[in-house]
């Protein structure tokens, strides 16, 4: 019988480890994509590829990781080494979710023979392709996108492939960001194999194993005795494009969810054929989308390690938008259809736990800047400042901005004095939007009104999701968020809405974005009047919504 205080803190010193992972790229990396808004992921995988840690980053990276472990110890197997480290990137055919998201993956030795793996999933600034910052908004294949890493060998027996560290240098705009951040994540996962061996030593390779095994088993027995409080039944969801990034066009994502005893069958049966652009699903990645669905649904307690997911029983149809044939492109997937995926669950989770249900966050409206500094070296800016807001819960508000709804905030939104310090950027404005957070008991988040100037000419990937349709659903009588809008002023009085996927090439100008706004979740005339009035003092709300939606009739509390 295993000690269940120890196997607790098992977990947290397992975790704890994925933090030290974390703190060592914040710290060590060149990139702001790293330091500053934290798009990297550490996890841990036991000897046999599953995930027992994910402690650090941003669920969509790390729900799928044991892809890209299992794929590894498919092809390197008894052929790995003390002292080696695997890179790949490739959805197709190393576990990858798409491919600015390179993995590394370092073992852990102990007594001769592999115990664990530290691994660490980060979001490159540039990886070659058709589009400078990895989003290609134009690609129709995943040639277009950059280059692809199947499972290598990049550090062999402590010593790095230099042949091979020259060939991913020079397939990079910006190598001088790259060197240091494939650094950094080296540095990471030998910090944290360091530790794992640690762990292991103190207690012993047996004993630990054996809490390894049962921190899987405790997961699933958790997951398995919530799911069994759900009424058992078929709930059916469904989330839609209204284009393939080049022609208006009604492209569903359609989830049936299955609950029967203490098992959920989630069927995406029904959901639309790949499409031209590059808004199609990996396998890896809609897992990886379903596993953040389900684990925010439930207990926020739950262990976050594959064990969660052992009775998640997924169907992705091979050929759909949700699990593409190769060559599709699906650079855009970790966002779209990822967004999609995991509303469409929360949607048919709803309908059988409406006291949990999770409204609708705000899409993506921004675009990619890139170009050239002073140095003649290429920039890349995420404009995540115009990130939108998110959905509400029972209890509490959607945050009126937040990371995006695939990260569940884990991607930090960075400081604008920052930005403006490395970037040729001068940002104007972000502040709250008024009268776009959807409605509610609990009312969405507000979103933000962005404007920018850029100061040098630049390369545009406008990949704005957000701004066809309201797509931020509220729930349980909730109203849904407020749509977004992209604008364009070119200096001279040229001004114009880009269309909603390109990539284009532009002159000095001013971005001005209003982010889109999240679902509400409750009736909004049951919302504390209190409440509406202090969103009225603080111009989220509007006196004349205040008193159509809300019913307020004045500004002043009793």
């Amino acid at each position: 019988m295993l000690d269940p205080v120890v196997l607790a803190l098992t977990q947290k010193r397992l975790d704890h480890i994925s933090h030290q992972m974390g703190w060592v790229m914040i710290r060590t990396s060149n990139s702001p994509i790293f330091n500053q808004s934290h798009d990297f992921s550490c996890f841990l995988a036991n000897s046999t590829g599953e995930v027992i840690s994910q402690a650090d980053g941003i669920p969509i990276h790390t729900g799928g990781g044991g892809f890209a472990v299992r794929a590894m110890l498919r092809d390197f197997g008894a052929r790995i080494e003390p002292g080696d480290l695997f890179i790949l990137n490739d959805p197709y055919v190393a576990g990858g979710n798409h491919l600015p998201d390179w993995v590394v993956i370092r073992p852990a030795f102990v007594d001769g023979r592999v115990f664990a793996f530290t691994c660490i999933r980060a979001h490159q600034s540039d990886i070659g392709g058709g589009a400078a910052g990895t989003y290609n908004s134009a690609a129709t294949e995943i040639f277009h996108e950059g280059i692809r890493l199947p499972v290598m060998r990049l550090v062999e027996r402590g010593e790095v492939r230099t042949d091979l560290w020259q060939m991913l240098m020079i397939n990079s705009r910006t190598p001088h960001l790259l060197d240091g951040d494939l650094r950094a994540m080296l540095g990471g996962t030998q910090v944290g194999a360091e530790q794992i061996v640690k762990l292991v030593e103190d207690i012993g390779p047996e004993v630990a194993g054996a809490y390894f095994s049962e921190i899987l088993d405790h997961a699933d027995r958790r997951l398995r005795a919530i799911v069994a409080e759900v009424p058992d039944g078929v709930y059916v969801a469904q989330e839609c494009y209204e284009d393939d990034c080049f022609e208006e066009k009604m492209i569903p994502i359609r989830v049936s969810l299955t609950v029967k005893g203490d098992r959920l069958a989630v069927d995406f049966s029904g959901s639309a054929p790949q499409i031209k652009g590059f808004k199609n699903s990996t396998l890896a990645n809609t897992h990886s989308a379903v596993y953040t669905a389900v684990a925010s649904f439930f207990d926020a307690n739950m262990p976050r390690n594959e064990g969660a997911f052992r009775s998640i029983e997924i169907n992705a149809p091979l050929g759909t938008v949700i699990n593409a044939r190769p060559p599709a492109a699906c650079t855009f997937c970790t966002s779209n259809p990822a967004h999609q995926i995991i509303q469409a669950v929360w949607r048919a989770l709803g309908e059988a736990v409406p006291d949990n249900s999770c409204a609708g966050w705000g899409n993506k409206a921004f675009p990619v800047t890139s170009g050239y500094d002073d140095s003649k070296r290429t920039f890349v800016l995420y404009h995540w400042g115009a990130n939108s807001g998110g959905g509400a819960v029972a209890g509490r508000d959607g945050l009126n901005q937040i990371g995006p709804l695939e990260t569940l905030g884990g991607l930090i939104i960075p400081n604008v004095e920052a930005y403006e310090q490395m970037y040729p950027v001068r940002v104007l404005k972000q502040e709250f939007r008024c009268d776009s957070g959807g409605a509610g008991k609990y009312r969405g988040g507000t979103g933000v009104h962005y404007i920018a100037d850029l100061l040098v000419p630049a390369d545009y990937a406008f990949r704005a999701e957000g701004v066809l349709r309201p797509k931020a659903n509220g729930v349980n009588g909730g109203l849904g968020g407020g749509m977004g809008k992209v604008e364009v002023h070119i200096a001279g009085g040229e001004s114009f809405v880009p269309p909603t996927y390109a990539v284009t090439n532009l002159p000095p100008l001013r971005l001005e974005i209003r982010s889109p706004g999240g679902g509400g979740w409750g009736e909004p005339r049951d919302r504390d009047q209190q409440k509406v009035i202090d969103d009225v003092r603080d111009g989220l709300v509007s006196p004349s919504e205040a008193l159509r939606i809300y019913g307020l009739v004045s500004t002043t509390a009793e």
